[in-house]
C-alpha cells in the first residue's frame, strides 16, 4: 500500500513537470552529449598556426624600383596638399581639411616625436589601401597577417628644424609639410594576435611582400615612393 502511494505521488509529479517525462536512460546520455559539446565550443584551437609561404618575389631592386626623389613628391605635395603650417597650434587650425589617422584594422601608427597623425583625405585613403592590401596579400601568400607601422606623417616647419638637430637628411622643402606624405617603415611590422598561436614571419619576407604591394599602387598612378636605405621605410606622396 505504501509502494502504491508513493507509485501516485511520483506519476502526479511527472505529469505536473513534463521535463521529467523524459526517460531516465535516454537522458543521461543526452546530457553527456550536450555537455561534450559545449566543452568542445569551449575549447579554442591552441596549436600553432603555421605559415605555407607561396609566390613571395619582391622588385628587381628597391633602389631602383621606389626612385621618385623628393623634388617629384615635393611638386605633387604642393599642388594638391595643404598650406604649409609654422607651428602644430596652426595645424588645429586646418583640420577640417585633415584626417585624423589612428591605429586601426589596417595599420598601427607609431610614436610620433617629430610629427602629427594628420592626412589629406586622398593620402589617408592611400594608406587603408596600402595596409589593406598588403594584408590581403599576405593571406594569398600563405602567411600570417602583420600591419604595417607607419613612422611619420605631417610636420611642421618648427617640426623640421627641430629635426634637423637629430637627422641632417630632414628637408627643409619637405613634402611632409602638405599633408600629403607619410612614411612606412620596412624594418618594423605588428604582428595581428589572434585566438590560437602563430609562426612568426621573417622581416624580410615582409619586406618583399610590402615592395610588391606598394609596386603595383605605384603603378596604378596612385602615389609616388623612394626608398630609405638609412631612415629604414618607403617615403609616400599620393597622386
Amino acid at each position: 500500500m505504501k509502494d502504491f502511494l508513493i507509485y501516485i505521488c511520483i506519476s502526479k509529479y511527472v505529469i505536473r513537470n513534463p521535463l521529467i517525462v523524459f526517460p531516465m536512460r535516454k537522458l543521461i546520455p543526452f546530457l553527456c552529449s550536450l555537455l561534450l559539446i559545449c566543452c568542445l565550443s569551449a575549447c579554442k584551437d591552441k596549436t600553432l598556426k603555421l605559415n605555407h609561404p607561396k609566390n613571395i618575389r619582391g622588385v628587381i631592386s628597391f633602389k631602383r624600383s621606389f626612385s621618385d626623389l623628393n623634388d617629384l613628391q615635393l611638386s605633387v605635395a604642393q599642388k594638391i596638399g595643404i598650406k604649409p603650417a609654422s607651428s602644430r597650434e596652426q595645424v588645429e587650425k586646418m583640420k577640417g581639411r585633415l584626417v585624423h589617422i589612428e591605429d586601426n584594422e589596417y595599420y598601427v601608427v607609431d610614436s610620433l616625436t617629430h610629427s602629427l597623425p594628420y592626412l589629406i583625405p586622398k593620402a589617408s585613403s592611400l594608406l587603408s589601401n596600402l595596409g589593406s592590401n598588403f594584408l590581403d596579400s599576405l593571406a594569398a601568400k600563405g602567411l600570417n597577417p602583420y600591419k604595417i607601422v607607419v613612422t611619420s606623417v605631417l610636420r611642421t616647419l618648427d617640426d623640421v628644424r627641430k629635426l634637423r638637430h637629430h637627422n641632417g637628411n630632414a628637408s627643409e622643402k619637405s613634402a611632409h609639410f602638405y599633408g600629403t606624405t607619410f612614411d612606412v617603415s620596412w624594418k618594423h611590422f605588428e604582428k595581428v594576435e589572434e585566438d590560437r598561436p602563430m609562426q612568426d614571419v621573417n622581416k624580410d619576407t615582409l619586406k618583399l611582400v610590402l615592395s610588391e604591394v606598394l609596386r603595383d599602387l605605384r603603378k596604378a598612378e596612385t602615389c609616388y615612393a623612394k626608398y630609405e636605405l638609412k631612415q629604414g621605410c618607403f617615403h609616400i606622396t599620393a597622386r
